[in-house]
């Protein structure tokens, strides 16, 4: 029979530790187990829109957000794959969603902190992608081509907003190849946008994609 003293001496069982966050739109995501029917697309669209890319280091009356950069990514993506199904351009444009609850980390830190921030921003990506009707697991060849697109949008934005060298752009994230200037000009000019904005694009996108 357990004691008094094996519970810290209160006579009461600790607390578990909170592991959810309560959204706007009313849902509790659990952070360590998150379940794709509490997740909603206002409240990933309200929290990309306000997390900056580049840790907000870039040029700009507003926050350069992962809300606008989906945006271009899923462009990108039907610019290296003309009649792209339009659901794995859904994919391209939800490819960034789990940062609306972890936020946006560079790189080099996210090698840093290892393999258990990598599963979990694995398992809430598969929730998202099962809410909204996708695979868990996307096929390769679209996984390879959201990561060509994704890619080509880092370079663009450091050369463009971040303050990176043409030549450290290309040895970091590589120089992009099929697209045209007038692509570069039409698609990605780079203004960053307010946060009520890249949301409500990002949006307009996403229902354009259902």
């Amino acid at each position: 029979m357990s004691g008094p003293g094996k519970r810290g001496g209160s006579g009461r069982a600790r607390a578990p530790t909170r592991a959810w966050q309560r959204m706007l739109s009313g849902r509790r995501l659990d952070l360590l187990d998150p379940s794709p029917v509490d997740i909603e697309i206002e409240d990933i669209a309200l929290g990309l829109s306000r997390v900056a890319r580049w840790n907000g280091q870039t040029l700009g009356k507003h926050p350069f957000s992962v809300a606008q950069h989906c945006v271009i990514v899923e462009r990108l993506a039907s610019i290296f794959r003309p009649h792209l199904d339009r659901r794995w351009r859904l994919a391209a444009l939800l490819h960034d969603a789990p940062e609306y609850v972890i936020g946006d980390m560079i790189s080099p830190f996210k090698a840093a902190l290892g393999i258990d921030y990598r599963d979990f921003e694995h398992r809430l990506q598969c929730a998202i992608h099962i809410r909204f009707g996708l695979p868990a697991e996307l096929p390769q060849w679209v996984q390879k081509l959201i990561k060509r697109a994704d890619r080509a949008s880092a370079f663009i934005e450091a050369t463009r907003l971040a303050g990176f060298s043409d030549a450290e752009a290309a040895r970091f994230f590589g120089r992009p190849r099929g697209l045209s200037g007038a692509d570069v000009e039409r698609l990605l000019a780079l203004e960053p946008m307010s946060a009520e904005e890249a949301r409500f694009v990002f949006l307009r996108r996403f229902e354009k994609l259902r």
